[in-house]
């Protein structure tokens, strides 16, 4: 296996190195970890760069005894653990110069992919200030890390260059809907799971008109398609809207990289992917876009995807053999902002027999209102709710003030905590994927969802008015919260899935229970508005 990141290659398991700190307990005590992440280590086959100093000064070792030794035998692994922070020593300019690329340029292809043509390999050190770069043999495309990694790979897709922030998801099925999220605005979406385009594209796993993700990053080349509902090839369907995607690369690696952040500020790693038409590549001129790329911290992307102009849906919940629905004869109307809407949430709620009315994230208060809503839905989206919440919350507290029944998920979660006094942040590495454990605080119930978030909110400053409902099981952040004198409720996963389980559906008739006691707040007695409703 080649090098994944532009560090040098050690030829020692890690196995060997758990041995040589004493043991797992030894190696988490001195790595100041978990056994826990001593068994990552093992799972992964790679052991995070940060710990290498308390590695080395705990075993004797140094990069000179570890670099280039074949002491592990037949079962070793090229280990991209070594951070040099500076090139090799070198007697002159021009050997320098082909030094510090040799650190830097390490080959980023996984060798053991299986795809089209041979295998690419790294042919060597070239010059920083070349502006022609030959690429590892069979290497169509790269991508780029703002630290100044280039992981080589086939390209595949649509040949366009596109920059984003990397992120990973654990999905094993939808790869479709998870390229049309909206809340994928601005990010190239790395896959851990190998088999990218066993079930084709078709025209119906759409959760928007076209694609959002900037590009994808997977280990094979896309399959072709074995699924009775496949319409047309993946790499088809990309091409048709200008996605480029990069195969041949290790993901395991790469979402280690991103897991663990990097260095010096932390998070996941901006990135530009390449797939150039003629074959040519400038690293110089790549790196240096990776690295000003500002990030998504401050960004509102949620006024980019909304729609342009109000309009209605009906179109309810997929069923075999019937396929989509339509909600004829709806009990309650509901306003959904489109902060970055993905079509399944209002399927989900013309099931729930709701009449939907969906306008712009830059609705007013009164634009809203104007639709007379038994409910205000907050929906998903993309970007820093912080920025967007400049827009947003002042509409939010204007409909909170005025009693109407709200319900939040993902964004428009974080922008209902930020409109009720809380603060939002970002995540270290962010919820990606269908296989994420949520518990319900209320109940004890315990659920698997589906997740798309890189912000969360920060529950130690919510207000005395609102409490936290649901907690991840993973890092214990913040996963919903329910307002204790105003009937309005949020959850920061998706209950609506596509992809990912059904286990939180019950969340959509929640809010029409909500709704449901607002109606008879206003026929029945003055008493019957006394209780919050945003309770489960």
């Amino acid at each position: 296996m080649g090098s994944i990141f532009p560090y040098h290659a050690v030829m020692r398991s890690v196995d060997d190195i758990i041995a040589l700190l004493g043991g797992p307990e030894a190696a988490a005590r001195r790595c100041g970890i978990g056994t826990e992440a001593v068994r990552k280590w093992r799972q992964a086959r790679s052991i995070p760069p940060r710990h290498w100093p308390a590695i080395l000064a705990a075993t004797g070792l140094t990069l000179g005894d570890v670099v280039g030794s074949s002491a592990a035998g037949p079962d070793a692994i090229a280990t991209t653990l070594v951070d040099l922070p500076e090139a090799p020593e070198a007697s002159g300019p021009e050997q320098a110069a082909s030094a510090g690329s040799e650190a830097r340029g390490a080959r980023a292809y996984d060798s053991s992919a299986r795809g089209r043509g041979p295998d690419p390999q790294w042919r060597g050190p070239q010059r920083e200030d070349s502006s022609t770069i030959h690429p590892p043999h069979g290497a169509t495309a790269c991508l780029v890390l703002s630290d100044g990694s280039v992981l080589w790979g086939r390209g595949f897709g649509a040949p366009a260059t596109t920059i984003g922030e990397i992120c990973f998801n654990t999905g094993m099925t939808g790869y479709q809907e998870t390229l049309t999220d909206p809340s994928y605005a601005a990010q190239i979406i790395t896959f851990t799971f190998p088999h990218i385009g066993n079930v084709g594209a078709n025209g119906e796993d759409m959760e928007a008109t076209s694609p959002f993700a900037r590009g994808l990053v997977v280990k094979h080349d896309p399959t072709g398609p074995s699924n009775w509902r496949a319409s047309r090839h993946l790499e088809d369907w990309l091409k048709s809207h200008g996605v480029p995607g990069i195969a041949g690369i290790d993901t395991r690696a790469l979402t280690v990289r991103i897991r663990e952040g990097v260095p010096p500020a932390g998070g996941p790693p901006n990135g530009v992917l390449c797939f150039p038409s003629d074959g040519r590549f400038d690293l110089a001129a790549l790196r240096a876009q990776a690295a000003n790329w500002p990030g998504l911290e401050g960004l509102d992307l949620a006024r980019e995807v909304s729609c342009r102009q109000p309009y209605s849906w009906s179109e309810s919940r997929w069923a075999w053999p019937d396929g989509f629905g339509r909600q004829v004869g709806p009990e309650y109307r509901v306003v959904a902002v489109d902060y970055g809407a993905k079509r399944n949430i209002l399927r989900c709620l013309a099931a729930a027999g709701c009449e939907v009315m969906v306008v712009p994230a830059t609705a007013t208060a009164d634009e809203i209102l104007r639709h007379r809503p038994d409910g205000v839905f907050l929906s998903n989206g993309p970007g820093d709710p912080a920025a967007t919440g400049v827009h947003a919350v002042p509409v939010i507290r204007d409909l909170l003030e005025r009693r109407v029944p709200i319900f939040g998920i993902c964004l428009g979660h974080q922008l209902l905590a930020l409109a009720l006094g809380a603060r939002t942040y970002k995540l270290g590495r962010g919820h990606r994927g269908a296989n994420q454990p949520v518990k319900d605080l209320a109940s004890g119930r315990v659920e698997i969802t589906s997740q798309n978030h890189g912000f969360a909110v920060d529950e130690a400053t919510l207000p005395a008015r609102a409490r936290a409902t649901h907690v991840s099981l993973f890092d214990g952040s913040n996963e919903g919260l329910a307002a204790t004198d105003l009937p309005a409720f949020s959850v920061q996963y998706h209950p609506e899935a596509s992809p990912g389980p059904s286990d939180s559906h019950h969340l959509f008739h929640r809010f029409v229970t909500m709704m449901e006691a607002r109606a008879s707040c206003r026929t029945g007695p003055s008493d019957a508005c006394a209780a919050p409703s945003a309770s489960p």
